[in-house]
């Protein structure tokens, strides 16, 4: 019985492509559960059903503290977490972590339970439940595509960096004085340029002098070229590396 409960719970051991049935099961519990800490921070929906947000909560609780014990039982097949302290390891692991917080919220508060935060990082879990097939491919492509292209990314960060501080000492020299409490320095004016160059908007800043309206419509053009080269980059990468899977895939 634990030999097929592990095969069903880890990935690596499941014989067959995709994830197993009872993986499945638990990656739509990990959403659902998800969903229901995003729901449950709106107000009206959580003053209006209170009673079916605690259910859902104690009912995700019940599972994910049976799913646990269930991988510590189930990982002794393993010879890496057999006997004490092989267990001892598999609970000191990245994942098993993340499946204690989110669980012991829940014990120590017997079923009541606000920390949203925590379900949202048990979605890494899903990463973990990718079977080594066109899932993990997926990934692993996506991280080749990025290794693969890393010198240009970083260089393209710096240089948006540098315009990004260029433009906030320009205006800090041009608007300190008319609007001290958004460019009376630099590093407050960075503040401007991170929202400026990301899309955020201007942060509540905005410059009012016309040497600083004009400078700031000369850093936002540039902004939007320093955003496209990372883009291009990135483009460009994913498509060689998918290409050459789709060649390689043709060939086998």
């Amino acid at each position: 019985m634990r030999k097929q409960l592990y095969t069903q719970l880890d990935p690596r051991a499941w014989p067959n492509n995709g994830l197993s049935p009872l993986n499945r099961i638990i990656a739509v519990v990990i959403v659902l559960s998800v969903l229901t800490a995003v729901l449950e921070t709106e107000v009206t929906l959580r003053m209006t059903y209170s009673d079916w947000f605690r259910i859902a909560n104690l009912i995700f609780g019940v599972l994910f503290t049976i799913e646990y014990v269930a991988r510590l039982y189930a990982v002794g097949e393993n010879p890496k977490y057999q006997g004490f302290l092989g267990r001892l390891r598999y609970v000191i692991s990245p994942f098993a972590l993340i499946d204690l917080a989110v669980i012991l919220p829940f014990l120590l508060t017997l079923g009541g339970t606000d920390a949203y935060i925590l379900r949202m990082v048990r979605l890494l879990r899903l990463i973990c439940l990718a079977k080594l097939g066109r899932y993990s491919d997926a990934i692993q492509n996506v991280g080749r595509a990025l290794y693969g292209r890393r010198h240009e990314l970083i260089v393209g960060l710096f240089a948006a960096f540098v315009v990004m501080l260029f433009a906030a000492t320009v205006l800090h020299f041009t608007e300190a004085s008319h609007n001290p409490d958004s460019f009376g320095s630099i590093p407050r004016a960075l503040w401007w340029g991170a929202a400026t160059i990301t899309k955020l908007g201007y942060g509540g800043a905005f410059p009012v002098t016309v040497l600083g309206k004009i400078f700031a419509v000369i850093f936002g053009i540039a902004a939007v070229g320093v955003v496209a080269v990372p883009i291009g980059i990135l483009a460009a990468s994913f498509s060689s590396v998918f290409q050459r899977d789709r060649e390689r895939e043709s060939a086998e």
